[in-house]
């Protein structure tokens, strides 16, 4: 394991690269989440039927600009998430193990379930400004437009927008449902491979490597998109917001469930699993990879003595 510097780097790396490959279907996943906001199944207008009808409207119509919005703010967000979210597991977890068996090694799920959940809450904390201008960017559509569209040049010109209207306030805008869904998220993703990496070691005899990374990495990303996508969905509607639309994520998760139905807190949820199973099995793998790589270079950099405290 790196330093918890060399694992906030390597977990940022991780990120980015996943984040690359997957933002289209994140785009795709807002859009579903946002449309027919607050109507019934009856009023609603279907602009968007699903996760590859999405992407071929958004193509049609925008071209690969249109599923490349945000990006560049999501590359901010992930480094700041993943970041915090791999960088302080360990050391959290490790306390906390330490602090009640008198042992870092011990593996108690539910110490690495709260540890997870602290990682990921503070990475939304943190990250929450960037994803709030990234959701705005990705829901505009001069062509198809699904709730409320705002109208940024880029990224700096949307924060300088709502810093100048709002305020940090406006900034922090659904940071609490952000938390609580990276939370919900972050409790079980790493929790979940690190239980599916040991059983399937354990049971199945795979060895270190790819094949067992990847394995591990789907696991976990099924189970992190069951249980983070209601919290999203409110998450992504308190985001794009303007004004006051909604008083608080419990606010927008009842009016959604009694307007909508209960299923609507699932709606885009095979665009996020399209999104999600990607992004987990790049991310976790490629953090694999560039904790061992960023293990090496601190193996040149760092004296012995920092090195026997890791």
């Amino acid at each position: 394991m790196s330093t918890t510097t060399g694992s906030f780097i390597a977990g940022g790396i991780a990120a980015c690269g996943a984040v690359t490959v997957t933002h289209g279907f994140e785009t795709v996943k807002i859009r579903l989440q946002l449309q027919g906001e607050l109507q019934s199944k009856k009023e609603a207008v279907r602009v968007y039927k699903g996760v590859f009808h999405g992407v071929g409207v958004i193509l049609k119509n925008e071209g690969a600009k249109g599923l490349l919005r945000g990006l560049g703010c999501a590359y901010v967000y992930q480094m700041t998430l993943n970041g915090c979210r791999l960088g302080f597991y360990e050391p959290v977890r490790k306390t906390l193990t330490n602090a009640i068996y008198k042992d870092s090694n011990i593996q108690s799920f539910g110490i690495n379930l709260f540890s997870g959940a602290m990682s990921g809450i503070l990475g939304a904390a943190a990250g929450s400004p960037f994803f709030l201008i990234k959701t705005r960017l990705q829901s505009f559509s001069p062509f198809l437009p699904v709730g409320t569209q705002h109208h940024y040049k880029g990224a700096v010109d949307g924060m300088r927008q709502i810093y100048s209207q709002e305020g940090v306030k406006g900034l922090y805008r659904g940071v609490v449902p952000a938390m609580i869904r990276t939370g919900f998220g972050s409790s079980v993703q790493l929790p979940t491979y690190f239980f599916a990496k040991r059983r399937l070691v354990k049971h199945l005899g795979m060895e270190e490597g790819m094949p067992l990374h990847i394995a591990s990495s789907t696991a976990s990303g099924f189970v992190v998109c069951c249980v983070m996508h209601p919290p999203d969905t409110v998450m992504s509607r308190m985001y794009n917001q303007t004004g006051n639309l909604y008083s608080s994520a419990f606010d927008c998760l009842y009016r959604t469930v009694k307007t909508e139905g209960v299923l609507a807190v699932y709606k885009g949820f095979f665009a996020h699993l399209a999104r999600i199973l990607p992004h987990t099995i790049l991310t976790l793998t490629l953090a694999e990879q560039t904790n061992r790589l960023m293990r090496k270079v601190e193996d040149r950099i760092l004296p012995p003595a920092v090195k026997e405290k890791i």
